[in-house]
């Protein structure tokens, strides 16, 4: 009678639950959810798992058709570790030194080392100084690290009173400046000021605009280093998905969702192919948008009104390519940022429109990685942001690989178009194909200060019981770390309110 007991127990507190997409926030989630019992299972549109972060294949070249850049590698650690597991269980991690090199024009340009004394040594070449100001900003980029990363982030976005602590109470301040006025405040040179700056672009938003609190990006960058997992970022997707897999969810691909059912104000199932399929809780990591055009627009719990006044986080113009030789003066990532960075950031936020001058961001993986092109052959990822929501065409596109091609050999001072074996193309429309984006952007809702923690679109859905959202354009905000802990915050909140 006892096992009956507990047996009849087990199955009411065990859900049915299906998930929407399968990106790192619909893995985190699934992992999380199928350890505290439940039936999971990932249900994904496309024909592989990974969402944003899926993979080319191509002429024995391999590209990360998504993000490039390991970063903040103890939030993947913690991640694994709620599992019993690290990091090295499923992917070989690699610190790249050089970090990454910012071109500022030919034959000038910054290569930034994987410690911060060679760094602080780097910045004083460049600033009498600024080497020892570093030093201070970085051990003030650390504490708010400490205080953001280890725990602010890994609480769900309920409530305002989330953010009160003894140590943010401290920091009202930071809140209420920006992460370019502060770093102006303590830096003149232009270079150096582009540099700091750049880590909030992770952030999705102007540094203008983003709080200065945000300065813990600089502590992820020049604190804790980056990373290149072994055969790309792409292996973190493979680990989390074995991860899943031994803890017991199912993943189905090529499964697009068409339609959320809802009785009575609470989520029964999902719709694919016209074909019912029960659930007793849905958990979406798809686009937070297009989710909830799967509803009825009564249970919609955010109108067009909104979306349309969000500050949402660039698009990109991404090109993959294959070079039939080394390339010379570039490093693993690089960075060109040698026309007006002002001016482009205008054309992503305050007039959109594509920019006349692009600054662009170049990966060559091969550098570190001989197994992602063959032998004394280089693969290429090309990445201009852009505003969601511009017209796409081949041709914009083809005039804008040409532009970038041009500014690299130049600035690089080697040919590279003549030896381009291939080029795949990734942009807007793509993004509003293949994940259903808002007006196709890359990396979601940006973190500006009105749009942070519990003034994010919300985890648990307000007009729907037994639906949540997990992802970039929810809690906390845009990014891979970020979105891994997006997964854990909506386990939590469905095992507090199951």
């Amino acid at each position: 009678m006892l096992f009956n007991f507990f047996i009849y127990l087990l199955n009411n507190m065990r859900k049915e639950i299906a998930i929407l997409g399968s990106g790192f926030s619909s893995l985190a989630a699934a992992c999380y959810l199928a350890q505290q019992g439940h039936a999971v299972t990932i249900y994904e549109k496309n024909n592989t798992v990974g969402g944003r972060a899926r993979q080319l294949k191509r002429d024995g070249f391999t590209f990360d058709i998504g993000p490039t850049w390991y970063w903040m590698p103890d939030v993947f650690e913690r991640f694994f570790a709620d599992f019993g597991k690290k990091p090295s269980d499923y992917y070989t991690l690699i610190k790249l030194n050089p970090a990454y090199q910012v071109y500022f024009g030919i034959r000038d340009f910054i290569t930034i080392s994987d410690n911060l004394e060679d760094i602080a040594a780097t910045f004083e070449a460049e600033e009498k100084g600024s080497g020892e100001i570093l030093k201070k900003f970085m051990k003030e980029a650390q504490s708010n690290y400490d205080i953001a990363i280890k725990d602010l982030v890994y609480r769900p976005g309920e409530s305002p009173l989330e953010l009160v602590t003894l140590e943010t109470a401290t920091r009202v301040g930071q809140f209420f400046s920006n992460i370019s006025r502060d770093i102006r405040k303590r830096f003149k040179n232009p270079k150096l000021i582009s540099i700091l700056e750049f880590p909030v672009l992770f952030l999705g938003a102007k540094p203008s605009d983003t709080p200065s609190f945000y300065s813990f990006m600089n502590f992820a960058d020049f604190g804790l280093g980056t990373w290149h997992p072994k055969n790309g970022m792409y292996s973190v997707i493979q680990g989390m998905e074995k991860l899943a897999r031994e803890l017991g969810v199912t993943i189905i691909t090529n499964a697009p969702v068409e339609k959320i059912e809802v009785v009575e104000k609470k989520a029964t199932g999902i719709r694919i192919n016209g074909t019912f399929t029960k659930a007793d809780i849905v958990v979406s990591g798809a686009d937070y948008h297009h989710t909830e055009q799967l509803l009825e627009p009564a249970y919609r719990a955010y109108s067009e009104s909104y979306w349309e006044n969000r500050t949402f986080a660039p698009s990109s113009l991404l090109f993959y390519v294959g070079l039939n030789k080394k390339l010379r003066n570039v490093e693993h990532h690089s960075l060109f940022f040698d026309v007006d960075f002002n001016a482009h950031a205008a054309s992503i936020y305050d007039h959109p429109e594509w920019p006349k001058e692009p600054l662009f961001y170049a990966s060559f993986p091969s550098k570190t990685d001989s197994n992602v092109a063959p032998e004394g052959h280089e693969a290429a990822i090309f990445l201009i942001p852009l505003a969601p929501g511009l017209e796409d065409t081949e041709v914009l596109r083809n005039t804008y690989f040409e532009k970038i091609i041009t500014r690299l050999e130049q600035l690089t001072e080697q040919p590279v178009r003549e030896h381009i074996l291939f080029k795949e193309s990734f942009c807007v429309n793509d993004f509003i194909k293949e994940y259903n984006s808002y007006k196709g952007n890359a990396y979601g809702m940006a973190n500006t200060l009105l749009q942070t923690a519990f003034l994010r679109p919300k985890l648990r859905s307000r007009k729907v019981k037994q639906l949540y959202f997990t992802g970039q354009l929810t809690v906390p905000g845009p990014g891979v770390p970020p979105s891994l802990i997006s997964g854990k915050l909506v386990a939590e909140l469905i095992a507090k309110y199951n």
